[in-house]
């Protein structure tokens, strides 16, 4: 049997974009020959629709979608597998149900619901689902169907160390003897997520000696990004087939017959940029613009941002601006110019000398008897962040910051001055990884000038600034950052692993703390590591933290 997977990009709450793409999914499937054509999860509502699922009217709209595209696909040979959410039985104490539908000449055969919710980093499905209590097989021109919902399948207590949950769905679906294993996902993108998931699968397929497929969402979806890469593995686990990694595809399979493929090589850094390429466009898009600005000031942060958004959107969807200071230097400026030339983008100068000078005298008169200091370069920023949120409002362009995670970590950035904008395009990238993802772009040529990669960073916000005036070597920086950030080390272990000085760690560590309170006030950061600053990271801001 021929079996197709229709990676698709939905949009939360488009029905009738989503459902065309369904249905056009559904047509190709079909003329291919193929019987069934899976899509992924919450396909018909889109995937994540967060408090939307508290609304009875989108429920509602959601019950109508799966009927509208039954009798759309009446006349087709091609079944289809796709996921809704639906409203939950009366007084169930939740508002909906996570479903996979079966549909078949216009007839509803299956409504099988997800069994495991999950409740951690950007995961809030137990505030808005039902879980189901029980599955079953559904049989298909003699096939035997076994349909979970992506978390379903990720309690594998042979191939996880640590399980989250008591019971693992798939146990109650293997009893029933099914013929092949379909799993439906919306699975966000992080770094090595693909080989993760593609190993745990394959585990799945040989302890259960049957086929896996797996159909996963892609595009952006606010600050997620989902990768697609639909897998097919044949009983012992082998690939079979795999659909396109950030983009919509098709894939049609004989999962009984077909040869293993090789297993795809994973570069994680091109993956990145590949992920900020498809979360940048999406995001504009589906807020419904067009267009974007940058700050460009000559640095490898606002390069790599630059070179982002001429890739998602078109050069000619973007424009740079440079906003020099008394501080700035002429070498900034020609970089800017030689860069923007490089990625055929529009760059313009709006000089900030005079207006950092009337806001100085404007102070004057309370900043008398004081030394200038940090507030003088914060004004600075936070007169660039005017301008370009005036731009935004007269041309209808969203300003996207470029700020990276190490910065925002430690608070080295801004607010209301280069924090200003719409989206934090490389807000998940600690500095050394821009510096590895602008020397992968300039593999074959130069796109980000080399002057930009090769001198120190720095703010230029005083005479002859340097990040490292402030902060430890990002070297240092950022192993530090990567295990208290993202793994949850303390100071003592990273300390001692990395031969650092407790001190040292602990005084980042402070940092850190520090700046919650602009973290929390920043743009939605695409997120490409397994935790990002934002709506996974869930901390306090009014606290007294012990270092």
């Amino acid at each position: 049997m021929k079996i197709a997977l229709a990676q698709i990009n939905p949009t939360v709450g488009d029905f009738t974009g989503n459902l065309e793409k369904i249905i056009a999914g559904t047509r190709r499937a079909a003329d291919q020959g193929a019987r069934i054509a899976v899509f992924s999860e919450l396909a018909i509502c889109g995937y994540p629709p967060a408090d939307f699922l508290e609304k009875p009217s989108f429920l509602k709209r959601c019950r109508t979608a799966v009927d509208e595209l039954a009798a759309a696909t009446r006349d087709l040979s091609t079944a289809i597998i796709a996921g809704v959410a639906l409203p939950a039985p009366p007084d169930a104490g939740k508002p909906a149900v996570n479903a996979a539908v079966l549909l078949d000449c216009g007839h509803v055969l299956l409504e099988q619901h997800k069994r495991l919710l999950p409740f951690y980093d950007v995961f809030d499905e137990q505030r808005y689902f039902l879980p189901t209590t029980r599955q079953q097989v559904v049989e298909l021109d003699g096939l035997r169907l076994a349909i979970s919902i992506c978390e379903d399948a990720w309690n594998d207590k042979n191939f996880w160390p640590r399980r989250l949950y008591a019971l693992d769905p798939l146990e109650e679906l293997m009893r029933q003897n099914p013929s092949i294993h379909i799993n439906l996902s919306s699975s966000p993108f992080w770094h090595s997520k693909r080989k993760v998931r593609r190993q745990m699968l394959a585990a799945i397929a040989n302890r259960d000696g049957i086929p896996v497929l797996m159909c996963n969402q892609v595009g952006g979806n606010d600050s997620l990004i989902f990768d697609g890469s639909s897998i097919v593995l044949n009983k012992h686990g082998d690939l079979v087939a795999q659909a396109k990694s950030f983009a919509e595809d098709l894939v049609i399979v004989d999962p009984f017959s077909a040869p293993p493929i090789p297993e795809p090589t994973d570069d994680d850094t091109e993956a990145a940029y590949k992920a900020l390429v498809l979360g940048t466009r999406d995001y504009v898009r589906k807020c419904g613009f067009s267009k974007v600005l940058i700050a460009l000031s000559g640095g490898i942060d606002s390069a790599l941002v630059a070179a982002i958004a001429a890739d998602a959107l078109g050069p000619e969807n973007v424009l740079a601006i440079g906003m020099p200071s008394p501080y700035s230097s002429k070498g900034s400026i020609d970089d800017s110019r030689t860069l923007a030339a490089n990625l055929g983008i529009r760059f313009e100068i709006i000089a900030i000398s005079d207006l950092f000078h009337q806001y100085a005298r404007a102070l004057d008169p309370l900043f008398a008897g004081t030394k200038p200091d940090l507030t003088e370069e914060n004004l600075q920023s936070r007169i660039r962040g005017n301008l370009l949120m005036a731009l935004s409002n007269k041309f209808g362009s969203l300003v996207l910051t470029t700020g990276n995670k190490s910065e925002m970590a430690v608070g080295y950035c801004t607010l209301y001055g280069d924090m200003v904008g719409a989206l934090a395009v490389i807000g998940d990238l600690i500095k050394t990884r821009v510096y590895a993802i602008c020397r992968w772009l300039n593999r074959e040529r130069e796109i980000i000038p080399s002057s930009i990669i090769e001198k120190p960073p720095s703010a230029e916000l005083r005479p002859d600034q340097k990040d490292t005036d402030s902060l430890p070597p990002y070297e240092v920086l950022d192993p530090i950052l990567e295990a208290y950030v993202e793994r949850y080390e303390t100071p003592e272990c990273i300390a001692q692993k990395n031969s650092f000085p407790l001190e040292l760690v602990q005084q980042v560590v402070r940092l850190v703390e520090r700046s919650e309170y602009k973290r929390q006030q920043a743009a939605p950061v695409l997120k490409v590591t397994s935790k990002s600053f934002g709506m996974g990271r869930r901390f306090p801001i009014a606290v007294k933290v012990q270092v």
